[in-house]
């Protein structure tokens, strides 16, 4: 059975998995929701996601929620010789780097990026000015994160080692969000930043769905 996504095909996160599906050629259709008429916030739609977010995924009736947990999921069940992109368990130490580097993400560039794009995208959208002060605060912030990143990505060639993980996807939907909106020097301007920016913008997967899922 193809995996059904029920999201709106823009949203980032439903993008970050369509990301995923397509490094590992997995198949999935899009279930739309009406995101900007409230849609995720109905009865019926919170009975399978009860934060009324998107996305969730149906996998023959599995029903799973957060996108990262979704991307986990399927990185799992679809990995093969020629690639993974998740740990498979037999070394705890590659474990632990691949955790460390989903928390960095999660703690250290996630926030601020998501931050920024609801400040200027989000907001303009609902007809909202942006809060400045809180925007810089966000982008300072954020540059000094990649500060770190530029350091980790001087030893190495991705943020978990030197083999490419979900993880380093995870950057993308907010990561285009920031370079587009005018701040792409965050990425630019450090060498191994940039060096590995470069690299997981240009996969075809990330090409492939980067302006819809």
């Amino acid at each position: 059975m193809v995996l059904k996504l029920h999201t709106h095909a823009i949203a980032p996160r439903a993008r970050l998995v369509a990301t995923i599906c397509k490094e590992l050629d997995v198949p999935y259709e899009i279930v739309n929701v009406e995101v900007y008429k409230g849609e995720q916030k109905t009865p019926a739609y919170r009975e399978f996601q009860p934060f009324g977010q998107v996305p969730y995924l149906d996998d023959d009736g599995f029903i799973l929620y957060e996108s990262r947990a979704i991307c986990r999921y399927i990185a799992k069940k679809y990995a093969s010789e020629n690639i993974r992109l998740v740990p498979d368990g037999s070394d705890p130490k590659e474990e632990a780097l691949f955790e460390q580097a989903a928390s960095i993400e999660m703690s250290n560039f996630e926030p601020f990026a998501a931050g920024i794009t609801t400040e200027k995208i989000i907001k303009k959208h609902l007809g909202l000015p942006a809060n400045e002060e809180r925007l810089d605060e966000l982008v300072k912030s954020l540059k000094a994160n990649m500060d770190v990143y530029d350091v980790i990505l001087g030893k190495q060639t991705y943020l978990a080692g030197d083999k490419i993980t979900v993880v380093d996807l995870f950057h993308l939907p907010y990561g285009a969000v920031v370079e587009k909106v005018g701040y792409s020097d965050i990425f630019e301007t450090r060498p191994n930043v940039a060096r590995w920016w470069k690299d997981i913008t240009s996969r075809a997967s990330w090409q492939a769905v980067k302006e819809s899922a």
